[in-house]
């Protein structure tokens, strides 16, 4: 979660259901899917949700959500099948859609983007890249396609661009909307990673400080390398600072040290997110908003921003998996850490597990047993640990390369939502 100013745990707006369709409790899974799950189904214990393994358009994917504060403030889904509607026209591409979204100050944020999001990005009319391995030096690169896209159906940078723009409109509409009746939308917002698998791309997209890590195979060697394919838009890294402080050059408190922790404007930890109206517009910077949310001065420029950091790869035969993952989890492991675990142990339960090691050291960080932890309840929880959201991608190379019409579909959304 993107730390706020103030102590704002478990503090969600209630009653938003005009703005939003609740998601239903624990989890809701494609019926196209349930006939198939067997021992793989979604499961609750306490806190934690999890579905062990399951299969997706490239391979199988293992997924798990703990929760720490009152209420749910992380978001997550998996969707496997056509990633364009028929609305957008021409024929029908088949791929995966992870997402993980982290959310501050309330779940409603969270709660829009997954549902809204992947509708915004099916919608839209797709530019296809014409996947040439010379493009992709070192295999990574961050890039508008200009140079190289066809008119194809299949996936772009720019699509996935105007799919966050279109989910930041809308949510912001809907906090205008609300703006009397309920002022606090305003100061809720989420963080936003999102992974798309299509035709032997890997798409990344995010906002804010959730992570994507790549476990790559290095050749001749069994050890499997950490790649980050994300980009932390924290204040704690300089470069971070450094890009607020050329964007805002006229003001000196654009960034502030506050208790050792670099935090925009004093209040937040992150630079960019959907949501988070009143660091956003100014108008949103008066009553009836909480005196706590409210700037001393009013502003001209938005000073978050929900512009995304967007990486592209194409998938080698050493690409191994991918987790995306809240900062709930990075906060307890690195991303070698991470990674061995995933390459060391078994796909079933995989994100499972990875959310029991950061369990077991948040409790070794406080000097306590992980079975005393595991007890703590819900809002008390979060002083001890984040909520945790995580996918595990496997990637099945076999698969992407036959490139076959036919993709399992599978629509998940992972968490334990309050009714």
């Amino acid at each position: 979660m993107a730390t706020l100013r103030g102590d704002r745990r478990g503090e969600g707006i209630v009653g938003s259901s005009s703005l939003m369709k609740i998601v239903r409790p624990c989890w809701w899974s494609s019926a196209r899917q349930r006939a198939d799950e067997g021992p793989s189904r979604c499961r609750a214990d306490g806190l934690m949700w999890y579905k062990d393994l399951g299969k997706h358009a490239a391979g199988e994917f293992s997924m798990a959500v703990v929760q720490a504060n009152d209420q749910l403030e992380d978001g997550s889904q998996l969707e496997s099948g056509p990633l364009t509607s028929s609305a957008a026209g021409g024929d029908r591409t088949n791929g995966t859609f992870v997402g993980v979204y982290d959310g501050h100050g309330g779940p409603e944020t969270a709660r829009y983007i997954t549902q809204n999001l992947f509708q915004n990005l099916k919608s839209k009319p797709q530019i296809f890249c014409v996947p040439i391995v010379i493009f992709f030096r070192g295999g990574l690169m961050e890039s508008n396609f200009a140079e190289f896209v066809s008119e194809h159906q299949g996936m772009s940078v720019d699509a996935i661009k105007k799919a966050f723009f279109a989910t930041e409109e809308g949510f912001l509409a809907g906090v205008r909307k609300q703006w009397m009746k309920m002022p606090q939308l305003a100061s809720v917002g989420s963080c936003c990673l999102i992974g798309v698998i299509c035709c032997g791309m890997l798409y990344v997209a995010n906002l804010g400080d959730s992570r994507a890590v790549l476990g790559r195979l290095e050749s001749g060697r069994r050890a499997v390398a950490a790649v980050q394919m994300t980009t932390d838009h924290n204040a704690s890294n300089e470069a971070v600072r450094d890009e607020l402080r050329s964007q805002h050059p006229h003001d000196s408190q654009i960034v502030v040290l506050k208790h050792n922790v670099w935090r925009v404007k004093g209040i937040i930890q992150i630079s960019r997110s959907i949501g988070d109206a009143y660091l956003k517009d100014s108008f949103f910077n008066q009553e009836p908003l909480l005196a706590k949310f409210r700037l001393p001065q009013a502003f001209h420029k938005s000073i978050l921003s929900s512009d995304p950091s967007i990486v592209t790869h194409k998938l080698s035969p050493g690409d191994q998996f991918i987790i995306f993952a809240s900062d709930g989890l990075w906060e307890h492991l690195t991303n070698q850490e991470a990674v061995d675990i995933v390459h060391e142990h078994p796909r079933a339960g995989i994100a499972r597990r990875l959310v029991n090691h950061a369990l077991k050291a948040a409790a070794k960080k406080r000097e306590m047993r992980c079975s005393d932890l595991r007890k703590i309840d819900r809002g008390i929880r979060r002083h001890f640990h984040d909520d945790i959201s995580v996918i595990v991608l496997f990637v099945d190379h076999g698969l992407i390369s036959r490139n076959t019409c036919y993709a399992p579909v599978v629509s998940l959304k992972g968490g334990i939502f309050p009714s």
